[in-house]
């Protein structure tokens, strides 16, 4: 048995897409993943003023994860499943990855990315990033998060320049973007 057949989730059943995030139909999470198609996805980013200045909720991936397994990402990301509103499920992952309740989400981007995974998995997703607050006290899912972090703009976009490695493919681009949006961490240096 493979990773991808322990995840709870993979017979969700996820809204694929076109290029422009128009749906064209469904496909279990499963086959989503085994095929590379083309699927609706979200990422969550949390941020918070530190004494620092912002400070941006990072997730290391639980060991058990199906990809990805103890790569750093954004906050929280996941996939709205076939007839669910985008703040559902939001909210849902939220509370199901981070223990967290979403005070406040605004869109940032959305992009399509592509990336090829250990067992021959294929992450192919329309991005929708997603950045705001949420409640302080968080109660993350072991199955989800091994560790959270805090991290202050400067140091984030310092670990991305020098550390990209560490980072779920994904990251790389949500974070940079979140970064710009919210006016911290200088991407250039």
């Amino acid at each position: 048995m493979d990773a991808m057949e322990m995840d709870p989730a993979r017979n969700d059943q996820l809204v694929l897409v076109d290029a422009y995030g128009r749906q064209v139909g469904v496909a279990s999470k499963e086959r989503a993943h085994r095929e590379g198609l083309l699927h609706r996805a979200f990422s969550l980013q949390f941020v918070r003023s530190g004494p620092a200045g912002q400070e941006f909720l990072l997730a290391r991936r639980a060991s058990g994860k199906y990809h990805c397994a103890g790569l750093w990402g954004n906050s929280c990301c996941s996939h709205p499943r076939a007839g669910e509103a985008p703040s559902d499920a939001f909210a849902r992952r939220a509370w199901e990855e981070l223990g967290a309740r979403v005070i406040s989400l605004e869109e940032v981007a959305r992009f399509v990315y592509r990336a090829e995974l250990d067992g021959g998995l294929v992450e192919f997703e329309y991005d929708q990033v997603m950045v705001g607050t949420c409640e302080e006290e968080l109660h993350p899912s072991l199955d989800e998060v091994d560790c959270l972090w805090w991290v202050p703009a400067e140091k984030l976009a310092c670990l991305i320049a020098t550390h990209s490695g560490l980072f779920a493919p994904w990251a790389l681009t949500v974070l940079p973007l979140v970064l710009a949006h919210v006016g911290g961490g200088d991407m250039t240096s």
